[in-house]
């Protein structure tokens, strides 16, 4: 995983009950640390983490150098030709963060953004669903949220595209944005599921992984989505 993507997936100093340890005096935390960690414990196996850039992650798990990518990581067609994926494991929806003292935090349509700059985290579905935007000022995407939060502080960018749960972390970090969620059939069309991928060709490990998460009750992956949330540092 990143590391780098709250609530899913965040690095802190401080040792608790719900982080594991990444050395360099880090641990990492996160839902899909609890995610990982409740998986391994199902499997009889040990949790390690390793912190990996969003782009290395599908070369990392190809080439051995991780078992599984527990991400935030939506199964794309694109991405299935790499690796396979277990069924969801977590199911948001797609929304903007925007300042909250800007003309944008009414607006009900992806199309209210129209003439806009809107920007996006690199290689995620929140940069390519940008262009469903007619007329958008499409801006380069960032690769990490905290760099685009600065962007959208300092007037940069009108509005960032960001999961729910990743957008209420954001807000509850910094009381001068606010999030957006669209009218029914107004907002993005797009799969905001998330699931764990392997190696392809890797069925044993794929099916283990699927029986460990067909074990998890609905109820306790939004309480474990709630709690990660309410626990993950400010993004500022």
């Amino acid at each position: 995983m990143e590391c780098a993507y709250a609530p899913f997936n965040w690095t802190q100093l401080e040792k608790t009950d719900t982080a594991v340890d990444i050395g360099s005096a880090s641990y990492a935390d996160g839902y899909d640390v609890v995610m990982g960690k409740y998986i391994a414990e199902q499997l009889g196996l040990e949790l390690l983490v390793k912190p990996i850039a969003w782009e290395g992650l599908e070369p990392a798990v190809n080439n051995g150098e991780i078992d599984a990518i527990i991400a935030g990581m939506t199964a794309t067609p694109e991405r299935r030709e790499n690796v396979d994926f277990t069924d969801p494991y977590y199911e948001s929806k797609m929304v903007v963060i925007v300042r909250k003292d800007s003309d944008l935090t009414n607006i009900t349509s992806i199309q209210d953004l129209s003439g806009r700059k809107v920007q996006g985290q690199l290689n995620t579905l929140y940069d390519t669903v940008i262009d469903q935007i007619e007329g958008v000022d499409h801006v380069t995407p960032l690769a990490t949220y905290p760099l685009m939060v600065v962007a959208l502080q300092s007037g940069e960018v009108d509005a960032l595209t960001a999961e729910l749960p990743v957008a209420a972390g954001v807000v509850a970090s910094n009381p001068d944005l606010t999030y957006v969620e669209f009218a029914e059939g107004s907002g993005f069309e797009a799969d905001t599921s998330v699931s764990i991928a392997v190696k392809k060709g890797n069925t044993a490990l794929l099916d283990a992984i699927q029986g460990a998460l067909a074990s998890v009750s609905e109820e306790d992956r939004q309480q474990w989505m709630i709690d990660a949330t309410s626990r993950q540092p400010a993004q500022e």
